[in-house]
């Protein structure tokens, strides 16, 4: 019932919008229409590159040199006063802050808890976060979000109507905070277990899967409500996210079909949540579950969340710390009003949010082999398009000039699907349930180990390569897997081949 009365907001909120399989754009004429239509229309042809295939970014795609900052670089068609926004953008980005008080001013404010000194800490290389490895006990690049579920029907129509998303767990907030300020004991530490299991493939190939459980050791300021509900992030890479904002709303919705209504097995439901400056619902595209609706927003709930800097968006100097931490809330902190109004006032924010905007996506690689345009058909006829939409153009509104009308190759709907059991985190997130994921963009995937230096993915690091990543595929995404699975080993290798190109 309560899935079907979500379903219902959603569409209420977003009524007149859009209809599911029909664009509906305001910033277009009608022979441009036409055009994005088109060219945004399915292919049926893998025996050649589609035109600008090579071009995930469309313009913005960066074709520089394929190393460990190829994330890094900003998009090709920034103009000269915007490669300055953008530099000091990226020095904020990686800029470590620290304690209250200390001689460097503009630099308090860190925790008092905290995952990570700075943005680019989480983000390693502006790539993907991974789960921690071999001795290490903490990742500052994963981390634990906790919740608590609503305690009555007011409470629950508080969620609905979007005046909150969730309730944080009352001791240890939305976050479990692995690191504190000198003087204070850090909240905990994550502990992971893997039990391995083992898949058979069509043709007998076994692949054995690593199930993680996690729990948390070492609370240093009580138990946790018998109620937890416990999820695990890593960081997810940072390029192209301008070119995302600028997806029309309409091109989304178009695509969402909740109570599949089609009949197809696919059920896309777009997240809506409330925006912090105008207090207006909006549709999600940002975070694994589709919990932030622009960059300034997702970008100063980071700054709360993993680092305890106090934003315009995001006021509270203590970062993450409840009521039940005293110490915690009696800690110096970084907000000096000659400064500004917060920790990291408005040019601060402005700044990172232009970063993050305009990190360039890399040109692709390979797009006219032989092996990998198989493993384009293959992915198609195995259905994975569905929920990963291969292309959009970008609006002819957009607000800034270099992310207008530009053909995109995301490879997602920005959509929440419901991935299945062995998936689901059971923490709900606005209308995204317990079982539903976003569909993470594919672009760049095939530089992760290039980038990162490791190949963990999924929204917690299980997946040690692309084939286990399908693998952990079910719900809507089951047939699909399902078809990967029973591929002959040439068309499952060609597959993979094409997710390297991306």
């Amino acid at each position: 019932m309560h899935m079907r009365l979500t379903a219902v907001l959603v569409i209420t909120l977003f009524a007149g919008m859009a209809v599911a399989g029909d664009l509906q754009r305001t910033d277009l004429t009608a022979k441009d229409l036409a055009r994005v239509r088109a060219v945004t229309a399915p292919t049926s042809d893998f025996s050649r590159p589609e035109n600008f295939e090579q071009l995930p970014g469309g313009a913005a795609t960066t074709k520089k040199r394929v190393n460990q900052d190829a994330f890094s670089f900003s998009q090709a068609n920034l103009s000269f006063e915007q490669e300055e926004q953008f530099k000091l953008g990226n020095a904020l980005f990686r800029k470590l802050w620290v304690a209250s008080p200390s001689s460097t001013q503009a630099s308090d404010g860190l925790g008092p808890f905290f995952n990570a000194r700075g943005c680019q800490n989480c983000h390693l290389k502006d790539g993907r976060g991974r789960p921690p490895t071999g001795d290490e006990t903490n990742s500052v690049s994963m981390f634990l979000r906790l919740s608590v579920p609503a305690r009555d029907a007011d409470e629950q129509a508080l969620i609905d109507t979007r005046g909150v998303l969730l309730f944080p767990e009352p001791t240890y907030g939305e976050q479990l905070q692995v690191f504190a300020v000198t003087g204070l004991r850090a909240e905990g530490r994550m502990v992971i277990d893997y039990a391995n299991e083992e898949v058979t493939l069509g043709d007998g190939t076994v692949v054995t899967l690593r199930r993680p459980t996690y729990s948390v050791a070492d609370l240093a300021y009580g138990p946790m409500h018998a109620d937890v509900m416990i999820s695990p992030r890593v960081a997810p890479p940072m390029i192209g996210l301008g070119l995302l904002e600028s997806i029309p709303e309409a091109d989304i919705l178009a695509r969402a079909d909740p109570e599949d209504a089609d009949s197809d097995g696919m059920s896309g439901k777009a997240n809506v949540v409330r925006d912090p400056v105008s207090e207006q619902v909006m549709l999600g595209r940002f975070g694994w579950k589709a919990g932030a609706a622009t960059i300034r927003a997702q970008s100063a709930s980071a700054f709360a969340g993993d680092i305890g800097i106090s934003t315009p968006l995001v006021n509270g100097p203590h970062g993450d710390c409840t009521d039940a931490q005293a110490d915690c809330l009696a800690a110096p902190t970084g907000e000096q009003a000659r400064l500004g109004v917060s920790e990291a006032p408005d040019p601060v924010l402005d700044l990172v949010t232009f970063y993050s905007q305009n990190l360039g996506v890399p040109q692709r690689r390979k797009v006219d082999d032989p092996q990998v345009l198989a493993g384009k058909q293959a992915f198609y006829a195995a259905g994975c398009t569905g929920c990963h939409t291969p292309k959009f153009v970008t609006s002819r509104d957009a607000p800034d000039k270099q992310h207008q009308f530009q053909l995109i190759w995301p490879y997602s709907d920005l959509l929440l699907h419901d991935m299945g059991e062995g998936l689901a985190d059971h923490r709900p997130e606005g209308a995204a349930d317990g079982r539903e994921w976003r569909t993470p963009p594919l672009w760049g995937i095939g530089l992760t180990s290039t980038v990162s230096g490791h190949t963990f993915f999924l929204h917690d690091g299980r997946a040690r390569n692309f084939a286990e990543a399908i693998l952990w595929h079910g719900g809507e995404a089951q047939k699909s897997r399902d078809a990967f699975a029973k591929l002959p080993k040439s068309e499952r290798d060609a597959l993979l081949a094409f997710l390297e190109s991306l």
